[in-house]
This record gives C-alpha cells, sequence and structure tokens, in this order.
C-alpha cells in the first residue's frame, strides 16, 4: 500500500528535524478526539487511529449497553445497540463510527497545525539546547535594532538583548555595529530563547583577561574576584599559584601592553590590579590603590571591619570621586573599611645647615633630619649618618671631612 503524502512530509519532517512520525500521530490522534467531543458530547467515550503507512483515518464512539440510559453520551439501551450489533447484551461496549462526516477534514487541518506548533518548539529547543551551554562565555555580533535604551544584537541564528543595565554608560551603539559581549543567561521563551548578554558584568573582565592573560588561562595565575564601575573604574585582585611569577606584572604586560588593550576594550576603563595577601592589612592596603596606606587597624576581625590611615595627602584619593575607590575596595576583598586621614608632620623649624662643598639637596636632608649642627656632623660616624633616608656611605663620608674642615676653617 502506497504511503500518503502526510506520511511522506511527516516523515522528511523527522529527518530533518528530528521530531518523530508517531509523537505527531498521536497528537493528531488527540486533537482528532478533542474536536469529534462537540458532534458527540464533552464526557464520550472516542477512539481515533491514523494508519502509519496510508495515513487513513478512524475515529469511533464507545458506549455502554444499559438496562436505564442515565448519560447518552456515554450509554444507550439494548435496542439502539441491537440495530448496530444484533446479538448485543446488557453491559457490552459498543463501538460505532463517529457521526462527524467531516472529521478527515479535521484531522487534517488539525495535522497541519500541530506541524507548524511542533517544528516551531523543536526549532526553539535546538536554539536553546545551542546556546544554553555558552552561557558564561564571549560573543559577538552585530547591534541589529534598539527597543528604547536595550539594544537588540543578532548572534546570527538568535537575537540577544544588552539592557541599559548591562552597558558601558560612556559608550554609544549604531546600528550595524559589531560589539563583544558576554552571555549571561539564556531563558527559554515561546518564539525563541530569550539571551540576555553584558558588557557590564565583572564577567566580561574576567573573560577579557582570560584572552588577554595567557597565565590566567592556564592557571599560573587565579583571578580571586572583580568588582567595576562599568566604563570608569575596576579593581581585580589577582594571585600568583606560581611564588616566581608576579602576578600584577604579569597581568599589566610589556610596557603595560596587556592592560592598555583592556582599558580600549572597556571605553578608557581604569583597572587597579591588586595582589592577594593573606595577611588582611596588607590585603586592605593594597586594595585601596592608587592611594598610598600608612597603617591599618583590624576593628573586628569577625564582622571584617577595619580602619585605614592615610597621609592627609592621600585622603582624597583613598576615598575617590563619589566614594568610588573606597566603594570597589571595600566589595573587593568584602572588608567595611573606614578612611582617616593622619596629619603630616612638618619637620620643625630649626637652624640650616650651611657646609660649603655640600649639595643644598644633601644639606636640606641633613637640617629635616635634624642634623644641622656642623659640630655634631663632624663627629658622628659613617654608620649613623647612612640611618638618613637617601645618603650613601659614600656621601657620609664626605659628609664628615666636609664638616670637619668648616670647623677648621672657622677655627
Amino acid at each position: 500500500m502506497a504511503k500518503s503524502e502526510l506520511i511522506l512530509v511527516l516523515e522528511q519532517i523527522e529527518r530533518d528535524k528530528g521530531i518523530p512520525k508517531n509523537e505527531i500521530l498521536q497528537m493528531i490522534e488527540s486533537a482528532v478526539v478533542s474536536s469529534l467531543r462537540k458532534y458527540v458530547g464533552k464526557n464520550a467515550v472516542i477512539e481515533a487511529n491514523i494508519d502509519p503507512e496510508t495515513a487513513q483515518f478512524q475515529a469511533r464512539v464507545v458506549k455502554k449497553v444499559v438496562d436505564a440510559v442515565l448519560d447518552s453520551e456515554m450509554e444507550m439501551s439494548l435496542e439502539e445497540a441491537r440495530k448496530i450489533k444484533s446479538d448485543a447484551q446488557i453491559g457490552d461496549e459498543i463501538r460505532f463510527p463517529a457521526p462527524a462526516a467531516d472529521f478527515a477534514r479535521i484531522a487534517a487541518q488539525t495535522a497541519k497545525q500541530l506541524l507548524t506548533q511542533k517544528v516551531r518548539e523543536s526549532e526553539r529547543d535546538k536554539l536553546y539546547d545551542e546556546f544554553k551551554p555558552k552561557e558564561g562565555q564571549l560573543t559577538v555580533g552585530s547591534v541589529h535594532r534598539f527597543i528604547e535604551r536595550t539594544i537588540v544584537v543578532d548572534l546570527g541564528k538568535v537575537e540577544g538583548v544588552i539592557p541599559m543595565r548591562e552597558q558601558i554608560r560612556r559608550e554609544r551603539y549604531n546600528v550595524g555595529m559589531s560589539v563583544r559581549c558576554v552571555i549571561l543567561r539564556v531563558d527559554r521563551a515561546s518564539q525563541s530563547p530569550q539571551i540576555l548578554l553584558s558588557r557590564a558584568a565583572p564577567l566580561f573582565l574576567e573573560r577579557l583577561l582570560e584572552i588577554e592573560v595567557p597565565e590566567i588561562k592556564d592557571k599560573t595565575i587565579s583571578i580571586v574576584s572583580i568588582v567595576r564601575d562599568p566604563g570608569f573604574r575596576a579593581k581585580v585582585l589577582v594571585k600568583s599559584n606560581d611564588p616566581q611569577i608576579d602576578p600584577v606584572g604579569a597581568c599589566v604586560g610589556l610596557r603595560g601592553s596587556r592592560i592598555r588593550s583592556l582599558m580600549n576594550e572597556l571605553a578608557g576603563e581604569k583597572i587597579d590590579l591588586i595582589a592577594h595577601n593573606d595577611e588582611p592589612g596588607k590585603l586592605i592596603s593594597n586594595a585601596l590603590s592608587p592611594a598610598v596606606v600608612s597603617q591599618v587597624k583590624i576593628v573586628d576581625a569577625a564582622a571584617k571591619k577595619a580602619i585605614a590611615f592615610v597621609p592627609e595627602s592621600q585622603f582624597a584619593i583613598a576615598i575617590g570621586k563619589e566614594g568610588q575607590n573606597l566603594d570597589l575596595a571595600s566589595r573587593l576583598i568584602g572588608w567595611n573599611i573606614e578612611i582617616k586621614s593622619q596629619i603630616e608632620k612638618k619637620p620643625e623649624e630649626g637652624p640650616v645647615l650651611q657646609i660649603e662643598g655640600l649639595s643644598a639637596k644633601t644639606m636640606d636632608l641633613l637640617s629635616r633630619a635634624g642634623l644641622a649642627d656642623v659640630h655634631k656632623l663632624a663627629e658622628s660616624s659613617v654608620e649613623s649618618l647612612t640611618q638618613v633616608e637617601g645618603i650613601s656611605d659614600k656621601m657620609a663620608t664626605k659628609i664628615i671631612a666636609k664638616a670637619k674642615a668648616s670647623l677648621e676653617k672657622k677655627a
């Protein structure tokens, strides 16, 4: 028996789309039963089947033979039953053709609707299965259109969206522009998968670092955490798994080549690379970079509360514009940090050293160190003078000699 056109179409769809032919046939049978209920009754027992080779439709109503009919949708009298089956008895189930003469047309129409729906669902599921494993990966697409401030990105087979919160505020986009972003999340939806993209997430910077810094990709350097104020400043806490490798230097690259490449991708976003340290005080000092911290006081280690003391000249840097640096540092390491400034002690006004043969810079260093007395300098040892920052052994020997010469000259 030759196969019908419908069966041939179903077999082709099974090959191309992976939708089983029998699954479609079962769905058509169920749909036919639902359609026939309006002719027979909502409680009626209806059997429908389609020949999987010829696509011939059959639909039958099933009723039970009873003495007194209480539900005409499901029961029939013995007299009615014997019109269909002459030897019918009470308690028998009688099957007879469904009364709707056009049920074949209903089945064909239902088949068309189901095929369209099933193909659409299959395509949607395939796209979801393809993109769901790509969550967290970088992707490149082109700007397709805008829905208010949301950017719709063409990813080829499907579209993704970059909502306002996931954009770098300083960037401007045009239709057709190529855009690189990270796939944050893939969700099922009625038409096609909903793909959330981002250029503002810390994960985006992390993926860029993995591309730019081979030591991160091969696990020699680990990224502990990343925080960002997208387009303005980011802080990246890095840790070396090899004591011979400086994690910050490796990420910066030769003459800053690696970090510059990242900043260019992120619309000039400044990136502070912070070396991880197991000692809380040192970690807090590092996190507040580029500010110079003079002292850290741990207030409550369990609650992770600390006070960072900075020179007065570093206070504004430690806080940052609108509190940005302090906020990022606190989020980066998970500590509640309070900044306090220390008044920088200025050298007390005192006598200014004057020794012929010494440079003004050297005499200023000695004066600031409280060594403006020529007699004391003449009696000093080389060891004691080298304690002054900037004074070498050679310079100390020269200072003592010049101080003695000055005294001799005055004498």
